[in-house]
């Protein structure tokens, strides 16, 4: 049975990371479709209001197609400037070194595992729970090791499945992590900006957005150029909407794992203007070479170093999506990252056609990305009029 998983994560992380990031979190018990194995057959979640065009508490309708089915749904992240400052108290330095990679979302939120029974402290007690769960679903989780950064090179590698990027450039600066909350329980993605008229617009990982079919992210806010130490050169943002395509939102679709983030302006300052952005560009032919960026925090990461990955893309042998695979041995924690073509390693700049969504259970070694075709295209293009 192989199942896709979004950005596995080790067991080191879970031993090490997972009891004191809960503690406080106040989770909520929830289920998701994501991660069920694709062999069989799940039964699906009550599709939630907005799945199908019409708006949820805090959503706004977005484009839809003549039969009335959501292409794009929205979501209202902040209101006002009392929305942006709470996000940005919350966000201590505490709590960014605690927050976990998304991919353990999926593990720490099965009814019957680690929240069913989650003790209000911390403590060795808790490992066992996450070992004692689904045995067709943990130990897949449980069981990625990857290659740590070794290399550190003046000069990037055409070929790499994970060096630490030491050359400089614009993609230090548009590439960031993200942080958010997730059903009760504190998350790390990544993500870069996107270059457009709005000048305050970023590209993720749906699954960096919005559950799936389930809840919309809070407390999400972002951080370029994120450094060593929690360091933040560039300052901070936070989320004023999101968007996710009409197949992520109404069925998690691996094939549609993208989301859009319109950013609130800091200090009066709109993102693109302090950072820069990357060009993007949809519907571009299969195959060729990428290299993509990402702050991978499961071990033998640890969150704190823009990584890469390059070599050429080939599509998903299991024929399950339409992503395109990349090798490349980078953790949980690089969801959202940028995959870029035509990248000009002198300027660090490129275009970005995909970024980081999965990576099956029996090849560990080969990231997925999505394609970014019309439902991209017709993302970013209500992400603009936000």
């Amino acid at each position: 049975m192989t199942l896709s998983i979004p950005l596995l994560a080790a067991a080191p992380l879970v031993a090490g990371l997972l009891a004191p990031a809960l503690v406080g979190a106040n989770p909520e018990q929830y289920a998701s479709t994501a991660d069920t194995p694709r062999a069989v057959a799940a039964p699906r979640l009550p599709e939630p209001p907005g799945a199908r065009g019409v708006p949820a508490a805090g959503e706004v309708p977005g484009a839809t197609t003549p039969g009335g089915i959501a292409e794009v749904v929205e979501h209202v992240a902040g209101r006002d400037a009392a929305d942006h400052a709470r996000v940005l108290s919350y966000w201590t330095p505490d709590r960014m070194e605690r927050a976990l990679p998304i991919g353990l979302l999926g593990l720490v939120a099965k009814e019957s595992g680690l929240l069913g029974g989650l003790p209000a402290r911390s403590g060795p007690g808790l490992f066992p729970a996450v070992s004692g769960g689904d045995a067709a679903v943990v130990p897949a989780r449980r069981g990625v090791r990857a290659t740590a950064a070794r290399h550190r090179s003046a000069r990037p590698l055409s070929s790499t499945s994970g060096s630490r990027w030491a050359v400089g450039g614009a993609v230090t600066r548009t590439t960031g992590r993200v942080f958010l909350t997730m059903n009760g329980v504190d998350f790390v993605c990544s993500t870069s900006t996107v270059r457009g008229r709005s000048r305050d617009l970023v590209i993720t990982a749906g699954h960096c957005v919005k559950d799936g079919t389930g809840a919309w992210a809070k407390n999400w806010t972002f951080v370029p150029g994120y450094r060593n130490g929690g360091e933040k050169p560039y300052g901070q943002w936070t989320a004023r909407r999101m968007l996710v395509t009409g197949p992520w939102s109404r069925g998690a679709d691996d094939s549609y794992d993208v989301g859009m983030v319109v950013l609130a302006p800091s200090r009066g300052r709109h993102v693109a203007d302090v950072v820069g952005a990357q060009d993007i560009a949809f519907n571009s032919p299969r195959g060729g070479h990428a290299i993509s960026f990402g702050y991978p925090a499961d071990p033998p990461y640890d969150g704190r170093h823009l990584v890469y990955c390059a070599g050429p893309l080939r599509a998903d042998p299991y024929g399950d999506t339409h992503d395109q695979g990349l090798g490349c041995d980078m953790t949980a924690g690089s969801s959202g990252g940028p995959w870029l073509s035509r990248f000009d390693s002198a300027s660090g700049r490129g275009t970005i056609t995909s970024l980081s969504s999965f990576k099956y259970s029996d090849d560990r070694r080969t990231m997925y990305g999505p394609l970014l075709g019309e439902a991209a295209r017709k993302l970013y293009l209500t992400a603009e009029r936000a």
